[in-house]
């Protein structure tokens, strides 16, 4: 862990203190209240499948607004300019739109409690373990990183060490993820998103108006870094420089396809949250619900990262690194009682993130792990028993994996070298599996192994290696993501066309073209409001989406 300037430092007091304390309190009243709703494993999984879309909804958007997202995306804008909004309006919205439209009809039509256990009834065993092996992984690689970027905020603004900072806040999540399973942490969710908006407005609008509104910040950026640095597409052409490192064929591809398709389709962290939803309508409008405030997400993340890039020309060298940007700010702009909501807000980050992580990984390894493969036909309160035990396990493991994420100056590189290596290969044998009902079981294992080696020998060997030159991290990342998904994909049809495919009765709601429920639930009413119609809220949210890179096209 890097020590911080002392200029980051901001002395807090009593009023500071109480916003913390009385949060922490509502946190762990929620847990306390959602503790009454777990009787079954699918209770503390799952919500019992009863949560209202507008619930999941912002449980979808929160949990991926963790403190990686607002110090990662910060620290992207920092570093590479305006060109990280990419992240969102390439890299998020079409695939979430994807997800609630077209696949969520097979992962809640069939049933399965997670993304693992759908590869289970489309492959077989031996991509279902795997899968579920890799997920388990990530997961507490993730949380890892929630931890390293709360003790980043923690250090900077409260002086606390940074094993104190790990501690309180797991402790802390653990508790309400234990007492209430799933349900407690959606709903703390929905208050998480709703605190971090209040930490991060105040902080944005404070920021522009110190470096002469978004005229001014503009101006500087371009006299310090060039006119492309406050573009979203300059420089992007093939074989032209531009501070991400990477052409546009790179972020549509990579970006925008493979790596955010691989992400918010078969990230399970975020499919649990539209898996727990009452009906499948509500499930299909989850993501879509929550990607019309994604799409406003850079103003408040992004934007913060180009004023740190101003009010500190010397972010990322020597003891301030690119991850830094918001605690500076903070540390810069804000003034005692409004600190309190500032870190709240970060704090509400950082939990928002692990509880999504720590919560999928329970979840993934005992349903995927520990029932069919280590301990089957037990009764469910034992499933219930050695889910809350894995979640300490989980807790555990992630406060071990922070320090790998202290090693990287930009903690969203190293996040989206993780998706790279995971969620991408999985996505390539998702798709095909669901669109393609030839494909043998045999595929799909190979296909996953082949496309994770193949980024990872991309990633490791190639570009640290210095075999080919690749601009950035993140140029990288996206060049991984695309030899995983081509790797992924050739293996599987290759093998495919040399081994049997499943029985076409075993493959009813796993492949479209087949139905997808026995029994379709009824529509709730009012289903045919324009607002309850997936379709409508997909294509208003990707129009939104295009929309946003008018101002900054050129």
């Amino acid at each position: 862990m890097h020590h911080l300037a002392g200029a980051m430092r901001l002395h807090v007091d009593w009023v500071d203190y109480a916003v913390l304390a009385v949060y922490f309190a509502v946190v762990l009243g929620i847990g306390l209240a959602a503790r009454r709703s777990v009787r079954t494993s699918l209770d503390f999984f799952l919500s019992g499948r009863a949560l209202p879309a507008w619930v999941t909804g912002l449980a979808f958007v929160a949990a991926n607004l963790g403190a990686t997202e607002i110090l990662g995306m910060a620290a992207n804008g920092a570093q590479y300019g305006l060109a990280t909004v990419h992240w969102y309006w390439v890299g998020a919205i079409p695939a979430m739109v994807f997800l609630g439209i077209v696949m969520m009809p097979f992962y809640y039509g069939s049933k399965v409690r997670s993304v693992p256990e759908y590869l289970l009834r489309r492959f077989g065993p031996s991509s279902h373990l795997l899968s579920s092996v890799i997920f388990s992984v990530s997961s507490v690689l993730i949380a890892g990183v929630n931890l390293y970027a709360l003790a980043i905020v923690m250090q900077a603004l409260l002086g606390w060490s940074l094993w104190l900072s790990i501690v309180v806040a797991a402790a802390f999540v653990l508790a309400y993820i234990l007492l209430g399973g799933l349900s407690s942490a959606v709903y703390n969710e929905v208050l998480q998103f709703f605190v971090i908006l209040a930490a991060l407005i105040p902080l944005t609008v404070v920021g522009l108006r110190r470096v002469g509104g978004w005229h001014g910040l503009s101006g500087s950026l371009e006299s310090a870094h060039g006119h492309d640095f406050t573009t979203a597409w300059g420089g992007t052409g093939i074989g032209s420089a531009n501070p991400l490192g990477a052409n546009w064929l790179t972020i549509v591809l990579g970006l925008g396809f493979v790596m955010s398709f691989g992400y918010w389709t078969t990230n399970f962290a975020e499919v649990q949250r539209a898996l727990s939803a009452k009906s499948l309508s509500a499930a299909r409008r989850t993501p879509l619900i929550a990607a019309f405030p994604k799409i406003l997400i850079p103003a408040v993340v992004v934007v913060p990262g180009l004023i740190a890039a101003v009010v500190e020309p010397g972010l990322g060298s020597g003891n301030l690194q690119y991850n830094d940007a918001i605690p500076l700010l903070m540390g810069e702009l804000l003034p005692n009682g409004v600190l309190g909501i500032a870190v709240t807000g970060l704090l509400a980050a950082f939990m928002a993130g692990m509880a999504a992580s720590i919560s999928s990984f329970n979840t993934v390894f005992t349903t995927d792990i520990w029932e069919p493969y280590i301990r089957p036909n037990m009764p469910d309160a034992h499933y219930l028993r050695v889910g809350r035990a894995v979640t300490v396990a989980g807790v555990a493991v992630g406060v071990g994996t922070a320090f790998i994420a202290s090693s990287f100056s930009n903690i969203m590189a190293y996040l989206q070298t993780l998706f790279s290596f995971f969620n991408v290969p999985l996505f390539a044998v998702f798709i095909l599996g669901m669109f393609w009902k030839r494909m043998s079981p045999a595929a799909g294992f190979w296909g996953l192994l082949a496309g994770t080696a193949a980024a990872m020998v991309n990633y490791f060997w190639l570009y640290r290696g210095g075999v080919i030159a690749i601009p950035s991290d993140q140029g990288a990342n996206f060049v991984s993501s695309i030899v995983a998904f081509v790797a992924g994909t050739a293996v599987s049809v290759a093998v495919t066309l040399v081994t049997a495919p499943k029985p076409a009765a075993e493959l009813s709601g796993l492949v479209h073209g087949t139905s997808v429920a026995e029994h379709p639930p009824a529509p709730e009413p009012g289903d045919r409001a324009w607002y309850r119609r997936p379709a409508l809220l997909g294509w208003a949210a990707v129009v939104a989406a295009a929309g946003c890179y008018l101002p900054f096209w050129a």
